[in-house]
């Protein structure tokens, strides 16, 4: 797609200037995306350029010698809206038929706004006989689109996360009957999640900061320089290895009390502090293995010097033989390879010096997380082991697996929220676990993207039924195959283009509803379609 706008005065776009001897073209520039630093050009000169370009794609015009140029790429102007009807795009898009152009659709997209008088907007029967006129059509079809954001609405405590995050439902329906009316019943819709790990109010926003101290270690071995995150206990993380150690030795001793039972549960849920609404599904590990339990014990260390420590502590530990702990079979950290080697009464000697302690914390986090997130997945049966060999698998450098681990928390976390906030039940997490699981076996761990799931309306009605959509969207057809053409009119929050508008988007007006409840400004897009048959 080629897209005209304006050219942006400096010496190399000057330079460039000089060279052009082709008036049509001098202010056209390839753009992958729309640019917020674009010129919008006027609509007089849009629709010069845009007429240009229709006729070179015209084969009639035999006069120009243009009766070989192949099809070109459609094209749009970028425009500055000062004409009355605030004119914000012009485009041309051929009509294809083999390698010839029959004709071209021709648009012309208008912006106003925002605003919250809905007075002024046109009923459905006035858009209807709008477009019947335009293009000579007597039977025309509607399809209708809406959009409505849920985690705002389903939010605890009506709270609205300050983050990339976001859940919202699109809705398609055939046969709309008015403007802005709620999605009917019978419509097809997708639900799609955008979520940012790292909300504090997350039921497993502690295992997320575990993930921190990980990936910390992790950019610590790469560049030679850790950046500790801040602890998460008020104990040093010394302090509580050696409790943890004295507690080990009056075991194997046998004078240990069983007292407290709270602190083997604390030592059990330390992966997450679990809310009220999520326990049911993400509960607490009651299988850390010694070196899970050092891991929930470490995982508040504040500096290389303390790391050392920590492990000096547990080697002499090992070596003096006054603990035998008990690992998970597997495990194949160096640690665990070192407490096997104490059952048989000697250990290597280790120098706890370089990237050595940074190494085998990273290890030993890595092993218990992921047997954190593997029993979530299958403990709720959303998938088996074969299914997450990939994101546990130890056949890879350690870096890969720290960027797998961190998939497996995104995926993590967008359960967990779409359990608390919406709800949901296992026949509608397990296909999206699927998705989830598929989409990063293939691709890079992506926090900005958006999931989609098809589901039915009924599922999240509840949240929307009684609130304002982000988007309400009809689309007017007539005509079949290279002769459909469309009228568009849409309202939306967010401002649908970026020049030319001032940024509004979201805002609320002080004009009222029998006096209490505020209206949403919306700013009202309306795309025209008009057809240029060459033969």
């Amino acid at each position: 797609m080629y897209i005209l706008q304006k050219a942006t005065h400096s010496e190399e776009s000057d330079s460039m200037e000089e060279s052009r001897t082709d008036d049509a073209v001098y202010a056209s520039e390839v753009l992958p995306k729309e640019s917020p630093g674009a010129l919008a050009l006027s609509v007089g000169r849009a629709k010069q350029l845009i007429s240009l370009y229709t006729l070179l794609q015209n084969p009639n015009m035999t006069s120009l010698g243009m009766s070989d140029l192949p099809v070109l790429p459609p094209l749009w102007a970028r425009c500055d809206g000062s004409d009355p009807q605030h004119t914000c795009w012009i485009g041309a898009e051929p009509l294809k038929a083999g390698n010839k152009v029959p004709g071209l659709n021709i648009y012309l997209v208008s912006c106003d706004g925002p605003t919250a008088d809905k007075t002024c907007f046109p009923s459905l029967e006035q858009l209807k006989m709008e477009h019947k006129i335009r293009h000579h059509s007597s039977v025309v079809t509607t399809k209708g689109f809406a959009r409505y954001e849920l985690i705002t609405v389903a939010a605890i405590e009506d709270t609205i996360a300050e983050s990339g995050s976001n859940i919202y439902v699109d809705i398609t329906w055939n046969g709309v009957e008015k403007i802005l009316e709620t999605p009917p019943a019978i419509s097809a819709a997708t639900l799609n999640i955008a979520l940012e790990p790292g909300d504090p109010r997350s039921p497993v926003f502690q295992l997320y900061r575990e993930l921190q101290l990980l990936l910390a270690l992790a950019e610590g071995l790469k560049t030679g320089v850790t950046e500790w995150p801040e602890p998460s206990e008020s104990e040093s993380a010394l302090k509580l290895v050696q409790e943890f150690l004295t507690d080990l030795k009056k075991k194997l001793d046998g004078d240990y009390t069983f007292e407290d039972k709270n602190e083997t549960q604390k030592i059990q849920c330390d992966t997450a502090a679990v809310d009220s609404c999520i326990k049911s599904i993400f509960g607490e590990r009651g299988d850390l293995d010694f070196t899970g339990q050092l891991w929930c014990k470490m995982k508040s260390v504040s500096s290389y010097q303390e790391l050392i420590d920590c492990f000096t502590l547990v080697i002499k530990s090992l070596e003096r033989g006054e603990i035998q702990p008990w690992i998970h079979q597997g495990s194949s950290s160096f640690l665990s390879q070192l407490i096997q080697q104490s059952y048989h009464g000697k250990i290597e000697d280790v120098s706890l010096s370089d990237i050595t302690p940074i190494q085998m914390l990273l290890e030993v986090g890595l092993e218990k997380m992921k047997k954190d997130y593997v029993s979530f997945f299958i403990g709720q049966e959303l998938a088996t082991v074969t299914y997450l060999d990939y994101f546990i698998s130890t056949a890879v450098e350690l870096q890969e697996q720290v960027h797998r681990v961190q998939k497996l928390h995104h995926m993590l976390e967008i359960m967990v929220s779409c359990t608390g906030l919406l709800q949901f039940r296992h026949e509608h997490l397990f296909p999206l676990t699927q998705i989830c699981m598929k989409y990063y076996k293939e691709n890079p761990l992506n926090e900005k993207h958006v999931f989609q799931l098809p589901i039915r309306p009924a599922l999240v009605k509840k949240f929307y039924q009684n609130d304002l959509p982000e988007v309400w969207r009809v689309e007017i057809s007539s005509g079949h195959g290279q002769k459909e053409v469309k009228t568009t009119w849409q309202v939306s929050t967010n401002a649908p283009v970026e020049h030319g508008t001032s940024d509004n988007s979201g805002f609320l007006s002080d004009s009222t509803v029998n006096g209490s409840s505020k209206e949403r400004l919306y700013f009202i897009t309306m795309t025209q379609c008009s057809q240029v048959q060459f033969t």
